[in-house]
Parts: structure tokens; sequence; C-alpha cells
């Protein structure tokens, strides 16, 4: 017998074929992409993203580049070639790994990349201006979830099948608020004082949510929630991770590792510059999540809260 040719899909995914397909062609039609040439002369598209990317991030490598856009390396090392050439960016070999050059924008090629982001800002601002705040924040859950689906090796995903990550709804900060103060009352012995902070911080959360840099996750194991972050703006180039939280039966899974990595690749992509957060020491599950991810405790402090003498500790990620 024949075997089924690779190229004619399943019958149960032609229809979803079909529908990302027009998905696109209403996508690319809405941004522009088809007058790429146009948009962003005399650069191409796979240019002008580089050239964000190096705009928006202060170390980052050919490496970097290749795994976080795609590109193909020989593709990339003569278009950085060509940018050197015209004394747009720099090399600079690491000094951690001298085989390996960090890249940065010159002052020509800043200047370069204001009417580039102009251009793009002209498309994209009439599309967004038209919605209500809350049309805006579902439509960038909606694109998270996209992303976080067919996100492949490139998107944080627990080890444990059944596990997804999501943007928040409505329900779930309230969700994090309760597990927090049942769990950290049943393993810590901490007094409702602790509610009151993760209750205020959720409030505060929702109230202040801008889409544009700030996210919330929820953790899901076979649809049912099982933990939750938040990333938030605490200054033009720092974001802060709060509310880390993974429910017992969901431990070991890989989940918190998720989420943080969920944050910190948001963060970069978002132009943040360093991420900070405060936790107690006597939180050494997360504690360790935090170390491995690239935290590093930079201050720690004695202090009496939530009805316990406990040591806060502040760590950062630089970007």
């Amino acid at each position: 017998m024949a075997a089924r040719s690779t190229l004619t899909p399943q019958p149960a995914l032609t229809q979803q074929i079909e529908r990302m397909r027009r998905f696109n062609r209403f996508y690319t039609h809405k941004i522009g992409v088809l007058e790429d040439g146009k948009l962003y002369a005399p650069f191409s598209l796979a240019e002008t993203r580089v050239l964000y990317e190096l705009a928006h991030r202060d170390r980052v490598t050919a490496s970097d580049l290749v795994r976080d856009l795609g590109l193909d390396a020989g593709y990339l090392s003569r278009m950085l070639a060509r940018f050197g050439r015209q004394g747009l960016v720099t090399r600079k070999p690491m000094r951690e790994d001298a085989r390996q050059s960090l890249l940065r924008l010159t002052s020509k090629g800043r200047r370069t990349m204001v009417p580039l982001e102009a251009a793009s800002n002209r498309v994209l601002e009439p599309l967004l201006a038209r919605l209500s705040s809350a049309e805006r924040a579902r439509l960038s859950a909606a694109m998270d979830e996209i992303e976080t689906l067919l996100g492949g090796a490139s998107a944080a995903k627990p080890a444990r099948p059944g596990v997804i990550l999501r943007p928040h709804r409505p329900g779930d900060i309230g969700w994090m608020v309760q597990r927090h103060a049942e769990l950290y009352s049943q393993e810590y012995g901490w007094d409702g004082s602790f509610e009151a902070l993760a209750a205020e911080v959720g409030a505060e959360f929702l109230r202040k949510f801008d889409p544009s840099c700030e996210r919330a996750w929820i953790a899901e194991l076979d649809g049912e929630r099982v933990g939750s972050v938040f990333l938030i703006r605490k200054s033009k180039t720092v974001a802060k991770l709060r509310v880390l939280i993974v429910d017992p039966k969901a431990r070991g899974l890989g989940v918190g590792k998720a989420l943080v990595t969920e944050c910190i690749r948001f963060a970069r992509k978002a132009g943040y510059k360093k991420i900070t957060l405060w936790t107690n020491s006597v939180l050494t599950a997360a504690r360790g999540i935090y170390e491995k991810a690239g935290f590093r405790l930079v201050a720690s402090e004695a202090h009496r809260s939530f009805g316990k003498d406990l040591v806060g500790e502040t760590w950062e990620l630089p970007l």
C-alpha cells in the first residue's frame, strides 16, 4: 500500500488549516506586511526585526537572534556584516565567552530606527485606538494564547503533558488570592494579613493592568488551575515578578519553572532591562526556581510580618 503523501493533510485538519490561512490573510493585510518593501524601506521586514531587537535589548548575541527570531544563521551573519559596513551595528567579544560577541546599535543605528518604529506605529496605533481598554486586554490575551499554543520549543512549557499556561481571565485573580492564603496558612502558619496583602496585589494589578507591558499567567493541569504569576511594570526599564504560586498537586512537574521562564521571555520582548522580585527566605522552593533562572540575591532584611519573624529577600535578573 502506498504511503499517504505528507503534503496531504488529514481530513480532520483541513478545515483548521484553511481557518489559519484566512486569519493570516486578514492579519497581514491589517498590518501591511504585504507592503513590506514600502513600509520599512530601505530595509526588509527581517532586517527591521533584527534592528528592533538590538534597539530594545542590552545583551544580545547572534545566537540569541537566531533562536528568538527563527532566522538562518548564515543569512543573519551576512545581514550583520552589512549592518557593520553601514555603521549601524558594533560587535564586542563577551568576557565570559570570547567565541560570542555582544551586538549593539551605534548612534547611527539608533537614529535609523526612529523612522522605522514610527512607520510601524502608524500602522498599529489606529487599529488599537478604536478598541476599549477591555478589548485591548482581550486582544493581548488572545495573542498570548496563540503564541503559547504554537510556540513549540520557544514557548515556556512544563514537562508534564496536560499542563498549559494561559493569560488570566475573570475569576483567576480571586483564585490566586484564595489559594495563596490557604497554602501559606497551612504550610507556614501565616496569618490573615498575608491574605490582605495578596488581595491588595491582585486588586492593584486589575485596576492598573497595562497589557502592553504587564501580564498574569495561570497554569492549568488537565483544566484545573494549579499555579500563577504576575509580571508588572515597576519603571520603564524594570519589571517586577510577583505572587508566584504552585499548588501542591502540581509540584515537581516544572510548573514554577515554566511560569518564571514565561515572565523572563515576555520581559525581554517588552524591552525591560531588569526583573526584580521580593520573597522570604523560608520559601525555599521558589528561591530555587529563581536561582536556577539566573536571579541573584542582592539584599536581605529581617522583618516581622504575617505573624512570623521572617527574612525578606530582594532578587534581581539583568536582561
